[in-house]
């Protein structure tokens, strides 16, 4: 099967192209807006892109929902110039749907999640204390998409924030905390299982 992407065939009625790239990790980013109103949403176009300095980069499609306004997240970082990204556990995967509702601008998904902020170091915006891992990142550069009003933010990482109950020998494992991915349509998956490979010329 082959198609052009902007003539998908009927007999794919649900756009399969978030499910062809999967798994995705979570970005769970956390903003403050320029009242000191917390805002957490979950992103699932979110990666790392480099490391020296460690850099992030997620992508919102389109504004909330039945609105025609700008999402709170990306409408704090332009106010800020800062946001966290924080890690989703499979323990925070209820959390993390709640979260993932269009609520109103200054609504508290951290409130209304039931989830508890931590303390940030660098930036002004909290972290989810749960998280097994949280970024707090300053706004490197935002990318305007074509399409429908897509939107990139990349960050360069400041601060790192780490459960010790994940990190076992001197190594973060994810196999503790097991990290929820992102696949297509309604789907996740949950990372349990690790395969060890060295290159050839190891």
């Amino acid at each position: 099967m082959f198609y052009k992407a902007d003539n998908r065939p009927s007999s794919l009625p649900h756009d399969p192209f978030k499910a062809i790239v999967s798994p995705r990790p979570i970005g769970w980013i956390s903003t403050i807006d320029k009242n000191g109103n917390a805002n957490l949403a979950p992103y699932s176009f979110f990666n790392a892109i480099g490391d020296k300095p460690p850099m992030v980069i997620f992508s919102k499609t389109g504004p909330k929902v039945g609105s025609s306004e700008e999402k709170d997240s990306i409408r704090n970082i332009r106010d800020t110039q800062e946001f966290v990204v924080n890690f989703v556990s499979f323990a925070l995967t209820e959390e993390m749907n709640i979260s993932s509702q269009h609520f109103e601008h200054g609504e508290d998904e951290f409130n209304l999640a039931g989830l508890e902020k931590g303390e940030s170091k660098v930036v002004k915006a909290p972290y989810v204390k749960k998280a097994p891992a949280a970024f707090e990142c300053v706004l490197h550069k935002e990318i305007r998409l074509p399409g429908n009003d897509q939107v990139a933010i990349i960050g360069e990482v400041k601060g790192i924030h780490i459960n010790e109950n994940f990190v076992k020998d001197g190594v973060f494992d994810v196999t503790l905390y097991k990290p929820l991915a992102r696949l297509g349509y309604r789907d996740y998956a949950v990372i349990e299982n690790l395969i060890s490979l060295k290159r050839p010329d190891d």
